[in-house]
């Protein structure tokens, strides 16, 4: 079904492929000329839309300059909020402000329209687009009228893919925007590339969540793809309808790659031409040779229908096995899962949902970027036509992604047919997507067409002892499992006839009520800063020396975003010290009390009255080589985090910079899951540390930098580092993260506010 090659390989004139780096003979045979692999490299579909936007004259490190940046309502405060801090006066290019996120939130009163009020009156001021709450998702607005071939797009929503389209996007967290904002680059290491090449055409029920989940169950845990481009090539790629591709792309975020494109052909052009952008088509196709790092090669006739078990979209398994063996898969799910709960008296149980050998859930869900399309709710609707979801404790809730596409699915029929069937159509919102609405009852099992599974995503809320879960699975399957009232049922088993749908766009739905001010900025207009709008704090420059307490050690494998900060602190997302109140909440408790007991150290060295805790430690830290001269006030305190794999997950900022307002300066890792974390970490003034070998740091133990100022204005990559616990100190081995002289300077300045500030 799915190979993976890390030796990489050839891809000729984009049908063939040559296995292996060394094959270069092999290929000249093919071709009748010898190529090089460098130049091979170039052949790639990313490697020429990469180079129109590089502003850099070195081919290894890119400075790229977006065509366009996109926020939403969840984390456009705060990254407005940064940009205005940093000086903005106005948009140096498109950027377009969408709301989607807390449209039907009702926690914090009137903080959602609140917000969308300040983001309107900041489109004015600066010179932007507006589209306000209930209109469209923030991707599928992208897809329908700004995605473009040979385009790049930066988004601060992790989930920004439009590769089908053409488009190289990126989500990252709101400092890398602001970047932008302010005629900025965006500074990264030339990504690898990996061929994602595709044969055959998918069964009769197999959606695009399947093909997804199989793809992120195959590379996740290894790292096949991570920071990669994928390129999806290969004759199977005209085998799926743009619906299909589009919902699979927004899915590769789950697989830590870097961003992704597609081979275009026909159907790319048609979907432009439905959308009255026949201008934005642009062929693009991987040259006669093109060499990949990595290749993966599916036989898309062999996918299965899927399921993504609770907590990752990694955790997959063909449906067909659940059915055959649930107590087992179950049973070991339960007991993999339950590890995240350990320390608290929260028990995951999914043994429960076996009834009389049948998995049975209480919830099924179609809707945000990856399932509210045209074609997963007409699917949905045929398996459901004629038909009720029961009248027990099974519920159904659809999504439609915008309200081009709502109003289509109206026109045909899909709608009522679901309706009639017991489900309850919403809008085009993606909120539940990260726990803002349709939250299961405690100890429930969702099944969704939804991007995420992560612990107490879907709203639970672990501090009030609720634990619920989700299961990710398509459309399809979803709508099979309400059609029998909860019991997990395949797509593949039903003997449905599927209808094929025309599809006929209205733009007016947003012409008419969208806002444009694209490059037309009123300085005259006022911000609208509703009560709970707070500006950032005073974040200091990094002193010459940095001392770190340990306050969080994680031993799991993952720490992902949402451990850092859950999805329901998003309640209190403009007010950044309420919002920090939260960090790592679910996680570890003590974080933020023992944060604030660092802060308070800080505080003090600041104000030259030292306590007897920082006294003791300056005698051993006077006892390090080099540093008898070291006085107080050369030396910056802040807390600090460690854990293995640290940030997998979502693009939002506020995992990094709650962190920041309670104090801390660095996470340590092994390794960091994806470069969009390490920028937050970065552009908020903490320090990205690996650490080669993990001595065994514990809770409360104290690092020590002693020159780290001057190593990040020398470039070193190795850092001076002391591990002090009780009387002992020796040397640790720490290496920051690959980062650029800005990003280093980044560091120096304590972020990246202070940065523009400085000037």
């Amino acid at each position: 079904m799915i190979q993976l090659y890390e030796q990489g390989g050839y891809l000729i004139n984009g049908t063939e492929l040559v296995l292996g780096q060394k094959q270069q003979e092999e290929v000249a045979r093919k071709i009748g000329r010898v190529v090089d692999v460098e130049e091979a490299r170039k052949g790639t579909m990313s490697y020429g839309i990469l180079k129109q936007h590089d502003t850099s004259d070195d081919p290894k490190q890119l400075r790229l300059k977006y065509d366009l940046i996109a926020i939403h309502d969840v984390n456009g405060v705060n990254v407005l909020q940064s940009a205005r801090a940093s000086g903005l006066t106005e948009f140096p290019l498109p950027v377009l402000i969408t709301n989607c996120h807390n449209a039907l939130c009702a926690v914090g009163g009137t903080l959602n329209e609140d917000d969308h009020k300040y983001l309107l009156s900041a489109a004015k001021k600066y010179g932007g687009m507006f589209v306000p709450p209930g209109i469209a998702i923030i991707h599928q607005y992208m897809r329908e009228m700004e995605a473009a071939g040979g385009k790049m797009i930066l988004t601060s929503d992790s989930h920004t893919r439009y590769g089908p389209l053409g488009t190289i996007a990126t989500g990252e967290g709101g400092g890398e925007l602001v970047k932008q904002m302010m005629g900025k680059t965006y500074d990264f290491g030339r990504p690898k590339t990996a061929a994602v090449y595709l044969t055959g055409a998918p069964q009769k029920g197999i959606g695009p969540h399947d093909l997804a989940i199989a793809i992120i169950g195959a590379v996740y845990k290894n790292g096949f793809v991570n920071n990669c481009v994928m390129e999806f090539v290969g004759d199977g790629v005209s085998s799926l309808s743009m619906d299909f591709r589009l919902c699979v792309d927004t899915m590769t975020t789950e697989t830590t790659c870097w961003s992704s494109i597609w081979q275009s052909d026909s159907k790319v052009k048609e979907f432009f031409e439905i959308h009255n952008r026949p201008a934005a088509y642009r062929e693009i196709l991987p040259a006669p040779v093109a060499f990949y790092d990595r290749v993966m090669t599916i036989d898309l006739s062999k996918i299965k229908a899927m399921i993504a078990m609770p907590f990752h979209p990694s955790n997959a398994y063909a449906i067909e096995d659940v059915q055959k063996n649930p107590a087992d898969i179950l049973h070991e799910v339960q007991k993999e899962g339950q590890k995240l709960f350990e320390h608290s008296d929260l028990k995951f149980d999914l043994m429960s949902k076996i009834k009389d050998n049948r998995v049975v859930v209480e919830q099924g869900i179609i809707g945000s970027c990856a399932g509210g399309s045209f074609e997963n709710i007409n699917a949905a609707a045929d398996i459901l036509a004629g038909k009720s979801i029961g009248s027990e404790f099974f519920n159904m809730s659809v999504y439609p992604f915008s309200n081009p596409v709502y109003l289509e699915l109206m026109n045909n029929g899909s709608l009522q047919k679901l309706i009639e069937a017991g489900a309850v159509i919403k809008p085009a919102i993606c909120g539940f997507c990260f726990g803002m609405g349709d939250i299961p009852a405690n100890g429930e099992l969702s099944v969704r067409h939804a991007t995420r599974n992560f612990p107490n995503r879907e709203g639970s809320l672990a501090g009030d002892r609720q634990l619920c879960s989700t299961a990710l699975m398509d459309a399809r399957s979803v709508a099979a499992t309400a059609l029998r009232g909860g019991v997990l049922t395949a797509a593949t088993e039903l003997d449905v006839e599927y209808h094929s749908h025309s599809y006929y766009f209205d733009g007016g739905l947003y012409n008419r009520r969208s806002y444009n001010g694209q490059g037309r900025p009123r300085s005259e207009i006022e911000l609208q800063m509703g009560p709970d709008i707070k500006d950032w704090p005073t974040f200091y420059p990094m002193e010459k020396a940095v001392l770190l307490k340990l306050v969080s050690v994680f031993p799991d494998p993952v720490i992902t975003t949402d451990d850092l900060i859950p999805s329901y602190a998003s309640s209190f997302r403009s007010d950044p010290e309420r919002m920090s109140e939260h960090a790592l909440a679910l996680r570890d408790p003590n974080f933020v009390p023992a944060s604030k007991a660092v802060r308070r150290m800080e505080k003090e060295r600041r104000d030259g009255a030292l306590g007897e805790e920082l006294a003791s430690l300056f005698e051993q830290i006077r006892s390090i080589e080099g540093c008898q001269a070291l006085d107080w006030k050369h030396i910056s305190i802040g807390s600090a985090i460690c854990g293995n794999k640290v940030g997998d997950g979502s693009a939002r900022e506020v995992a990094a910079s709650c962190q920041r307002v309670q104090g801390a300066l660095a996470n340590l890792a092994a390794e960091f899951a994806t470069k969009r974390f390490v920028s937050n970490l970065k552009n908020w003034g903490i320090l990205p540390l690996l650490l080669p070998q993990n001595p065994g740091l514990s809770e409360g133990d104290y690092i020590f930098l002693p020159d780290i100022s001057n190593e990040l204005a020398d470039g070193t990559e190795k850092i001076t580092a002391y591990w002090i616990r009780g009387r002992n100190v020796l040397p640790l081995l720490a290496n920051l993260a690959a980062s650029s002289k800005t990003e280093r300077e980044i560091l120096r300045k304590g972020g990246l506010i202070n940065y523009y500030r400085a000037g």
